[in-house]
């Protein structure tokens, strides 16, 4: 059913749990209507970081705005999915409104839109979230109080309902390499909190020569609390799509086989569509396009091999081989929080043992980047075009192609930069170029 504050028609949500499951009215409702409305394209748009169904929707509001009249006579459906992550509020959405100012203390402490944030994402973990709260405001000196710090977000982040999901943590597969725990959760709190503490003050102050005094571990306290939480909506993210929206697209393309689908994804909405393909059942073929805007997942998740290890290869090598047209990745070196936290973040989260003590140059290398960041790697055949390029009728029809979109994702301050935003006509019209739709 659309919502009364949507501009474009026919207009349907579709909201999945945490454990990918459905809401079978809007499901069933979906499933009942896009034939009778005579749909021949459905643009299918997850969110990525994101608090609550009304600002998903106007998200999806403001993107969808400009696609009637860039393609008047094409018959278009369109679908808002719902899924539940959360948006931290130092992390404004250009041209969106914001209810906390974005400054220092803000940044540093556990401000209230925070709080109710990751009250709603973690349900049932009230009284560590007021743990956790406390501690970043009075920010103790004693580090057994830094890494009682550490033990509380491993606790929150490890609690998410239906369990820890080993499966989805990762973009990689090593064959046959043991898995151990993320360093993430397991590493010496302080060091993880310095290494984000510089990580954010050279976000701060780019390009300025640090002084003597290093910056306090708690200020990068907060940054760790948002990466742990992350890495269970990536994870989660990963869920979703798999067992969720692939079903579902699955379901669409037995009910309606005429129907060219369109999946697009911001953020971990990227992770979320993408992971919807390996959910799709055997020989469905009605995923005619996928669009990743500013993807938070690794540049290695659609690659056989990687380059630094051949014995390990993405998690989703070769499913871009089940969309029946392109997998178009656009990103943007303006991006900050795929740019420097993100690697960051990948990197302690990895199992490799020498995690910590590297310098911020080798953070940035290929191995740990974004899909949002740099673009899709490892996957051969894949096309590079600027935004104008494929503006202007360069688009392959197939394979993987990566476009500079930081000609118009350029806005935003630390510590997410511009990862979010992507309210732009030209980004609109990408998604109808990949889609070939008239």
């Amino acid at each position: 059913m659309a919502d009364p504050g949507t501009i474009v028609t026919p207009y349907w949500e579709l909201t999945f749990d945490a454990d990918g499951d459905p809401d079978g009215r809007e499901r069933d409702r979906l499933l009942d209507e896009v034939t009778d409305r005579g749909v021949r394209d459905l643009i299918v748009f997850a969110h990525g970081w994101n608090n609550d169904r009304s600002g998903a929707t106007a998200l999806y509001r403001r993107f969808f705005a400009p696609v009637p009249k860039l393609a008047p006579k094409a018959r278009i459906g369109y679908v808002g999915v719902i899924w539940p992550s959360m948006r931290f509020s130092d992390e404004p959405i250009p041209d969106f409104p914001r209810s906390v100012t974005a400054s220092v203390a803000a940044r540093q402490g556990l401000d209230q839109d925070t709080r109710h944030a990751l009250l709603e994402t973690f349900p049932g973990q009230a009284t560590v979230i007021d743990q956790i709260a406390r501690l970043l405001d009075q920010r103790p000196p004693e580090e057994a109080e830094l890494e009682e710090f550490g033990r509380l977000v491993r606790e929150l982040v490890e609690l998410v309902p239906g369990g820890p999901q080993p499966l989805f943590a990762a973009d990689t597969i090593a064959e046959g390499v043991p898995q151990s725990e993320p360093v993430l959760f397991t590493g010496d709190t302080v060091a993880l909190c310095d290494e984000f503490a510089q990580a954010l003050a050279g976000l701060q102050a780019p390009g300025e020569v640090a002084g003597f005094s290093l910056p306090n571990p708690w200020d990068g306290a907060r940054e760790l609390l948002r990466q742990a939480t992350y890495y269970a909506m990536k994870r989660r993210a990963g869920t979703v799509g798999e067992r969720g929206l692939g079903r579902v697209v699955g379901q669409l393309a037995g009910r309606a086989p005429g129907v060219r689908v369109h999946l697009v994804g911001h953020s971990f909405g990227g992770r979320l569509v993408s992971f919807a393909l390996r959910g799709l059942p055997e020989g469905v073929r009605t995923v005619k396009s996928v669009t990743l805007l500013q993807g938070a997942f690794s540049h290695y998740a659609f690659a056989t091999r990687l380059p630094q290890d051949p014995r390990t290869g993405g998690v989703l090598q070769g499913q871009h081989n089940r969309v029946d047209g392109p997998l178009v990745c656009c990103y943007s070196h303006f991006d900050q929080a795929l740019g420097t936290m993100y690697p960051l973040a990948s990197r302690m989260a990895d199992d490799d043992a020498s995690v910590l003590g590297l310098d911020l140059g080798d953070m940035l290398g290929a191995k740990w980047g974004a899909m949002g960041h740099d673009g899709v790697q490892a996957v051969p055949g894949t096309q590079a075009l600027t935004l104008a390029g494929a503006l202007n009728g360069q688009l392959p029809t197939s394979g993987c192609v990566n476009v500079d979109a930081a000609a118009v994702v350029r806005r935003g301050g630390p510590p997410a930069g511009a990862h979010s935003d992507i309210v732009h006509a030209e980004l609109a019209r990408v998604v109808l170029a990949a889609g070939r739709i008239a």
